[in-house]
């Protein structure tokens, strides 16, 4: 025979309540513990400063959205279906492209989608609201595409203003998976979809991982130290040789730069990559010349190296001459070799010969009763012959745009001719008084020094002469699409 016992409270043996009903309300556990307290409709869990745990392995269930989905991972999408609120699918569109049908969206409602391999960008997701609900405040109805690799999604149903709104979008796989990782440089500038590390002195470009065949490519600027500038310093007035740049060489194959901004000097390949080390020399500027006598060229500068795929090799630039020609001889000059002060004998450009050209001849001086320096040959263009008693000017350098760097970079390179770029590798100019390139870094007025990491030359003067600049370069990828 079966028994009923009916009690209003169950006590221990200090008398605690552990289980106390009070008409409607039956609460269950004392103190600041662990409680549950029903009263009509309404459950409580816990106590205020008590915890309520969960049992190891235990799961559960309708607790409430909590700005999260739960994953449905034993069912892998290939084709058209609809989504239901609280929950993110992961999408594999291998097979094909198809669509995300969202459900009837309600405040707070919560639908992921994610790429499962890697193949939203050859075969996107299209995702459809339901009847005429928005998508980020677009037109009732309007679709959305997801066609970036490794791209996952996350909508938030708002009110029917706004309709569904993307709060979180995720590219992280991408970035690992598809396309270069890489460390090394004195600074490290993002602009858009491209990084750029950039070495102002020796280092080490290291690609810690590669994504797809179609991704693995680096563009690069190399510039060289430019030389120094020539001087003389016998009473009459005689105006050393302005100094070659450093040599200037650039690709541009991912397309960072558009065709306004483009140097004409721009190769359109880059170079390959493998997850290893790639050296980086810096080339220094080359000295000026030095006090007395007649014999006071300057040194020429050193050259630029990054040893990747291909070995990419800047020539370090010429010296600029003094009352004899440079002793780096005019055949020996580098891509904008000056020219002597007396003897006229300009430095050949582009040596040893690339294509592009990364730079440029300098320009004639004159013997008596002259005796005046051409400027010395710039990446852009060739140096300035001497005019009268007045030496040659600078050849202009050349450019890359802002897209390589970012405009919030201004401490590399100079300005110039041409708007939201920079320039480097500029001659230097052979005066007395000031005649230096119109833009990279060459070295003006008597004397000056050319700018640093801008491989500019230095400049030529009378009883003074100018250190050329020290190179520089950079190593551009691109980061996601």
């Amino acid at each position: 025979m079966a028994s009923t016992i009916k009690v209003d409270n169950v006590q221990n043996t200090p008398g605690n309540n552990l289980i106390n009903r009070c008409s409607a309300t039956t609460t269950i556990g004392s103190g600041a513990g662990n409680t549950i307290n029903v009263d009509g409709a309404a459950i409580t869990l816990g106590r205020c400063g008590g915890t309520v745990s969960i049992a190891s392995g235990a799961t559960t269930s309708g607790m409430g959205r909590t700005g999260t989905v739960d994953w449905v991972t034993d069912s892998i999408k290939t084709a058209t279906f609809t989504a239901e609120n609280g929950k993110g699918y992961f999408c594999n569109t291998a097979g094909g492209s198809f669509e995300v049908d969202l459900p009837a969206g309600s405040a707070g409602a919560i639908v992921s989608i994610q790429d499962y391999n890697n193949t939203f960008d050859s075969n996107k997701i299209t995702v459809d609201p339901n009847g005429s609900e928005k998508i980020n405040g677009g037109s009732a109805g309007d679709t959305v595409d997801l066609n970036v690799e490794g791209q996952g999604v996350t909508f938030v149903y708002i009110d029917s203003t706004v309709g569904w709104r993307s709060v979180y979008e995720n590219e992280f796989a991408t970035q690992g998976q598809s396309f270069i990782v890489a460390t090394g440089g004195n600074a490290i500038t993002t602009v858009g979809n491209f990084k750029t590390h950039i070495f102002t002195g020796p280092g080490t470009f290291t690609v810690c991982s590669v994504g797809s065949p179609t991704n693995n490519t680096i563009d690069y600027l190399v510039v060289a130290g430019g030389g120094g500038g020539g001087r003389d310093d016998y009473p009459s007035p005689r105006i050393g040789g302005g100094a070659g740049a450093g040599g200037f060489r650039l690709s541009n194959s991912v397309g960072c730069m558009p065709a306004c901004l483009m140097s004409p000097l721009i190769n359109p390949a880059g170079l390959p990559v493998t997850a290893t080390g790639y050296p980086v020399t810096v080339g220094a500027g080359g000295a000026k010349g030095v006090p007395g006598g007649c014999n006071n060229s300057g040194q020429r500068g050193s050259d630029s190296v990054f040893t990747g795929s291909s070995t990419i090799t800047s020539t370090g630039g010429g010296a600029g001459g003094g009352h004899t020609p440079s002793t780096d001889g005019p055949a020996a000059q580098g891509p904008g070799g000056s020219a002597g002060a007396f003897q006229g004998y300009p430095g050949t450009g582009n040596s040893p010969p690339v294509s592009p050209p990364q730079g440029n001849p300098a320009g004639p001086g004159v013997a008596a009763p002259q005796y005046a320096g051409g400027g010395g040959g710039g990446a852009g263009a060739v140096g300035g012959a001497q005019s009268g008693a007045t030496g040659g000017k600078g050849g202009l350098g050349s450019y890359i745009g802002d897209t390589y760097i970012g405009p919030t970079a201004p401490s590399y390179g100079t300005s110039g001719p041409v708007s939201s770029t920079r320039y480097f590798a500029g001659g230097g100019g052979s005066s007395a008084s000031g005649a230096g390139p119109d833009g990279g870094g060459g070295g003006t007025a008597n004397g000056g020094d050319a700018t640093v990491n801008t491989g500019g030359g230095g400049a030529g003067g009378r009883h003074n002469s100018g250190d050329g600049g020290s190179g520089i370069v950079m190593i551009l990828s691109l980061i996601h699409i």
